[in-house]
């Protein structure tokens, strides 16, 4: 699966741990940045562009991280096609892509643990949309807002 991660300086650390221990699972990954920890950055400017890439069919699904990982949701819902969620627990990390086809995980660096981190993230890649006709009609009603 090739899968995209992008964060600012709050979740610069965890984003590089996930990072390194997601090509140990053989996915493919592709960086929005920042390449270096950066204490000024603004997390729209890596977040928007993997939002875009995901929104384009470019990469399957993505992984945004900041300090809180609020911040990032809301840049990444602005995007169209995207269907971004913070997530803190196991039910959510794979209930969101089985019924509401979420396609960008969020996470805050500075409030979650790495292991905590790890687990979320192979739950978020490893679940599938059940494309369930309830679930359908419900984005469709969501996507008709914009």
């Amino acid at each position: 699966m090739k899968i995209g991660i992008a964060s600012d300086h709050g979740g610069f650390e965890l984003k590089l741990l996930l990072k390194e221990r997601l090509s140990k699972l053989n996915f493919t990954i592709i960086d929005f940045g920042n390449n270096s920890y950066e204490p000024d950055d603004d997390y729209p400017d890596y977040v928007i562009p993997l939002a875009q890439s995901v929104a384009k069919g470019e990469i399957e699904r993505g992984i945004a991280v900041c300090g809180s990982g609020v911040g990032a949701s809301i840049a990444a819902n602005k995007v169209d096609g995207v269907r971004a969620a913070l997530i803190h627990d196991h039910f959510a990390a794979h209930q969101g892509v089985e019924d509401d086809n979420v396609n960008i995980l969020c996470l805050g660096g500075r409030v979650i643990g790495s292991e905590t981190a790890m687990e979320l993230v192979t739950t978020f890649l490893n679940a599938k949309f059940t494309y369930a006709e309830r679930h359908i009609r419900r984005l469709q009603k969501i996507d008709s807002l914009r």
